[in-house]
């Protein structure tokens, strides 16, 4: 079964291709999806990984959490799910 890692962070300038190469250092990955900034469309500074097995999801937080990439120090854990938000006054 696919696991969501949360990956926090990571360098502004880093790319879907360079956490998917890292991160299949420790298994297979599914999918990677760095967030952007809704005014200045600029990475946000953390991502998601999806691994396809929870073997190598807790093999890359073993790897990779705390490690440097980039010069910045990442953190990385199991996402959360997302918690229901009331909607934005603007």
């Amino acid at each position: 079964m696919p696991t969501k890692l949360f990956v926090g962070g990571i360098p502004y300038r880093a790319t879907d291709e360079e956490l998917r190469q890292l991160f299949s250092q420790a298994g297979e990955v599914v999918s990677v999806f760095i967030p952007m900034d809704r005014e200045t469309q600029r990475p946000r500074g953390f991502a998601f990984v999806e691994m396809a097995e929870d073997e190598s999801a807790d093999k890359a937080i073993s790897m990779f959490d705390g490690s440097d990439m980039g010069g910045r120090k990442i953190a990385v854990n199991k996402a959360r799910p997302m918690e229901e938000r009331p909607p934005r006054r603007f």
